[in-house]
């Protein structure tokens, strides 16, 4: 067991488990999502134990809690993350983001129910077991070792984005790759997701307005899982030129649950003026998950213009 920090007494644990399980049953999903960020700092054995606790009817609140174990990259997790992919009458949403858990863990052991659930009957599960079966052995192979450059976001991604040192399209080196031609590799759809997704995370390292367009154009893209991955690096960037597409993504009602809810995720990250009307508007219409995901994008919003200097900084109630 790993030991708590000093700060974190036996009763903060209890209070943020009492948010974060709504134990109470009137927490405002926004709060829980804060005792969520909190726990997520504090990574301990025990932190992990009240996150695994918490998966409830909320599939926006699962996939968050999916994807939390992932992020904080310990094995420790994994038999937690193991029975959400299982449980094959939970949301995909929350199945597809514990599969990404387990390849931001990378662990070998999750191999076999990797492999397993890449022959899921539900897409977005099954091109996420793919990608992080393909990162697991990425990261596994020495080769590769002196390719992993620092991300600029201190996140640990479903791959690796581009880097010094690799061939790419045509045996072109990455070092003279401009955003056009990235943009070649991301929207090839005969390319695999993994080989697409590092394309995609190497144009957000780049992050200038000709690689948020070349960005937006994989809106386009047949793969829901692509598309939503896409709005997830929008959050990241928090690039005003993505607002056009994002507020077009979260308007349609004929897209996917799951790309509008990071859509609207991301608006709430961008947190302008811009986005504040359309947030609203969505928070009480449409989807359950789309309208919880507006909700918690405008307590974003507020955090954004708050000068809070953590997003669970604010006081949380129980």
């Amino acid at each position: 067991m790993v030991d708590a920090p000093a700060e974190i007494t036996e009763a903060g644990y209890a209070r943020l488990e009492a948010v974060l399980t709504n134990s109470s049953g009137k927490v405002p999903l926004a709060h829980r999502f804060r005792a969520l960020f909190e726990l997520k700092g504090i990574a301990t054995h025990e932190a992990i134990d009240i996150i695994g606790k918490a998966f409830d009817e909320s599939a926006l609140l699962g996939h968050e809690l999916a994807y939390v174990l992932g992020q904080i990259k310990d094995p420790y997790a994994l038999p937690i993350l193991n029975s959400v992919l299982e449980n094959e009458s939970e949301h995909p949403m929350v199945r597809h983001e514990a599969a990404e858990a387990l390849g931001a863990i990378s662990s070998p052991r999750s191999l076999p129910v990797l492999q397993k659930y890449a022959q899921d009957p539900d897409t977005s599960v099954r091109e996420t077991c793919e990608i992080a079966l393909a990162k697991i052995e990425w990261d596994h192979d020495p080769a590769n070792a002196c390719l992993r450059d620092a991300n600029p976001y201190s996140t640990v991604d479903p791959a690796p984005a581009i880097t010094q040192g690799i061939a790419s399209l045509h045996d072109t080196p990455e070092s003279a790759l401009t955003p056009k031609q990235l943009r070649v590799q991301l929207l090839d759809e005969s390319l695999s997701l993994f080989v697409r997704y590092r394309a995609m995370f190497a144009l957000r390292n780049i992050g200038d307005r000709e690689s948020v367009l070349a960005l937006a154009d994989g809106f386009s893209d047949s793969s829901a899982l692509f598309r939503h991955e896409i709005a997830y690096i929008f959050g990241q960037l928090s690039s005003p030129d993505s607002v056009p597409s994002l507020v077009k993504v979260l308007q349609n009602e004929q897209e996917s649950d799951m790309v509008r809810h990071e859509a609207a995720e991301a608006l709430g990250s961008i947190a302008n003026e811009d986005v504040l009307s359309v947030l609203k508007e969505w928070s009480t219409k449409g989807p359950r998950v789309v309208r919880e995901s507006c909700l918690v994008a405008l307590d974003m919003y507020e955090y954004e213009n708050s000068g809070e200097l953590h997003y669970a900084a604010a006081p949380i109630a129980v």
